[in-house]
């Protein structure tokens, strides 16, 4: 099991910086000095897109520490000239030479995959425009497909409690080429964390961290994600600066025991039986 220290960090071997494992998503309400309070505490990982709030703060803090911060970008590609005017004008918004990883959007429904957009991409890394290529996707067994073989090197993640089937469809594939994992979605849309009715649950086996348990916390949903050895980092899009204070101190807590992580799974397994949805496997 990891220490607290290597729990808490990781090497992110696509872009070969350290990058504290709770990567900030700036769109669910953190301001522009959310974002420095949040890098003052040491995050460094940032799931962005030119319309956040958190802007003005990236582009600040890029300035001063380019090497230590790194740039997860949305994108789209409907074909390769898109994707490079995107990324021109993300190093323009944020004033950088580079972005680190351009993660194609939800691949498969709003991106496409195709040679044009393979080029460009590859093209946008030897002219050191982009550090590495990424994707969201929830297609999870095209997602171990291309793990095994393709030039995606991160790969974000649908992966919580509820729906932890990415460990059958996507890690076992990961060994090939060890691409990066960013997992998403780790409250599965706060649903771990509201009541659910007729779910019972033994007493929690580990440190009492909230004694209204179940729900579940959201640092217990994050600490679930990141007990992976497969899982760089989980995102969080908290609303305010509590909730990411709050989010952020999870992390002291290190990883979840076996006991504590047998509990989460049988309660998202059961979140998961109440609350199912036909169109999320």
């Amino acid at each position: 099991m990891s220490d607290q220290k290597d729990f808490r960090f990781t090497d992110l071997p696509v872009v070969g910086k350290t990058v504290l494992r709770l990567g900030i998503a700036g769109n669910y309400g953190l301001t522009a000095d959310d974002a420095r309070w949040a890098a003052d505490q040491g995050a460094n990982y940032w799931a962005w897109n030119a319309r956040m709030k958190i802007t003005p703060a990236l582009r600040d803090l890029l300035k001063s520490d380019r090497d230590r911060h790194v740039v997860g970008m949305y994108g789209m590609g409907g074909w390769g000239s898109q994707v490079c005017r995107s990324v021109e004008k993300a190093l323009k918004v944020l004033d950088t030479d580079y972005i680190d990883i351009f993660k194609l959007g939800w691949l498969g429904r709003t991106s496409r995959y195709s040679e044009g957009i393979v080029e460009a991409l590859l093209r946008l890394k030897e002219e050191g425009k982009i550090l590495a290529i990424g994707t969201s996707i929830h297609d999870r067994v095209r997602a171990g497909k291309l793990a095994r073989d393709s030039a995606i090197d991160l790969f974000m993640l649908r992966y919580n409690a509820k729906h932890p089937g990415a460990e059958q469809d996507v890690f076992p594939h990961l060994s090939v080429r060890r691409p990066a994992v960013v997992a998403y979605t780790a409250t599965s849309w706060r649903q771990l964390l509201r009541p659910i009715k007729n779910v019972s649950m033994p007493p929690w086996p580990g440190k009492m961290v909230d004694p209204s348990i179940p729900p579940l916390t959201p640092g217990l949903c994050y600490r679930f994600c990141l007990t992976s050895p497969h899982v760089h980092i989980v995102l969080t899009g908290p609303k305010n600066r509590l909730q990411l204070q709050e989010n952020l101190e999870a992390l002291n807590d290190g990883p979840l025991s076996d006991n504590e992580m047998a509990w989460v799974r049988d309660y998202g397994r059961k979140v998961k039986a109440a609350k199912k949805f036909d169109y999320l496997p």
